[in-house]
């Protein structure tokens, strides 16, 4: 099988686990669909990955969660209806435009009330939150700009406490995280991240890798001792 038939394969998986296990509802789909009008056009995450990351934050108990990048709002919407109505989900995006376009989704889906938009650079918002000693997040997850993503982790673990779980997405890259001179900022982010975990005296974490209508890329998932 050459790889755009593996491609063709991976699609219809998804497909046919999105189906028949996670199927979108209407509030979902267009935010989805909106993600063509931001200025990372189809970055969400599938909806089978979605549905991940919402029975993560279910399984971890977690009541507050800090996402890093927000774009269209798809993600935030699943992590804001798994942490239910006494919940938070605060959200970090850079750029005004998909702000807009994300607060215009949370309110379509009706869960304005439980997501908290923070626009601006992300360490800026984070060291606000640290400043303001913020009550600590159960769940974060990074999903921004790979190349900060040390940066990222290192305010991630300033917000969270012991039980904390922190998933970093899009750590693969289609196998480059496995090459140390391969010159790209974001691959060096990753690698960057997960050496760092590797050596937290207080994180355990494995990595998952994954194929589908996103390509061939996958997560880091630590948890704090």
């Amino acid at each position: 099988m050459n790889r755009y038939e593996s491609t063709v394969a991976w699609r219809e998986v998804d497909d046919y686990f999105t189906e028949i296990l996670t199927p979108e509802d209407s509030a979902l789909i267009v935010a989805r669909e909106s993600g063509a009008e931001t200025t990372m056009p189809n970055a969400e995450v599938a909806p089978n990955q979605g549905a991940l990351l919402g029975l993560l934050t279910q399984i971890a108990g977690a009541r507050r969660v800090l996402e890093f990048g927000t774009l269209a709002g798809y993600s935030t919407i699943w992590f804001a209806r798994a942490v239910g109505p006494d919940g938070q989900v605060v959200t970090l995006e850079l750029e005004d435009k998909n702000a807009d376009i994300a607060r215009a989704n949370f309110d379509n889906a009706g869960l304005a009330d439980r997501i908290d938009l923070l626009v601006g650079p992300a360490t800026q918002s984070t060291q606000q939150l640290i400043d303001s000693r913020t009550e600590p997040f159960d769940l974060v997850f990074i999903d921004a700009d790979k190349p900060s993503n040390p940066a990222y982790l290192d305010a991630a673990l300033k917000l969270t406490t012991r039980g904390a779980t922190i998933i970093i997405d899009n750590v693969v890259r289609d196998g480059k995280v496995t090459e140390p001179d391969s010159g790209d900022p974001r691959v060096d982010g990753v690698r960057a991240a997960a050496d760092i975990i590797a050596a937290h005296p207080e994180l355990d974490a494995t990595a998952i890798q994954t194929v589908g209508v996103k390509g061939w890329d996958g997560l880091i998932i630590a948890r704090r001792r």
